[in-house]
């Protein structure tokens, strides 16, 4: 195993799903997206979904020897992490219960 591949992965992923769980949890974003997030608790969900898929690529594309799984696995750990890039930016289209002040 490649330790000096996993453990930043596991770290970014890490630190995305903290950040996916302080968005559903108190619809908290980061100061330089909060501008352009409309609907703070999907694209938490959607952090999370990348956390996730982060997570299923340093498994299946470091820790498993079988080629044949590792393939499968890296394939679904990245339709995975579109899926997550899909609902993080439908968080920022769709329109949730966010305040607005009147300027842009």
């Amino acid at each position: 195993m490649m330790f000096y591949l996993a453990l930043p992965i596991v770290l970014v992923a890490m630190l995305v799903a903290a950040s996916g769980v302080a968005a559903i949890a108190r619809g908290w974003v980061l100061p330089m997206n909060r501008r352009h997030i409309r609907s703070p608790r999907l694209y938490g969900w959607g952090q999370l979904a990348v956390a996730f898929a982060l997570f299923w690529q340093v498994v299946f594309g470091l820790v498993i020897s079988d080629s044949r799984t590792r393939q499968w696995g890296a394939m679904t750990g990245a339709g995975i992490l579109v899926a997550g890039l899909i609902v993080m930016m439908a968080g920022q289209f769709a329109s949730g219960n966010r305040e607005r002040s009147g300027t842009p």
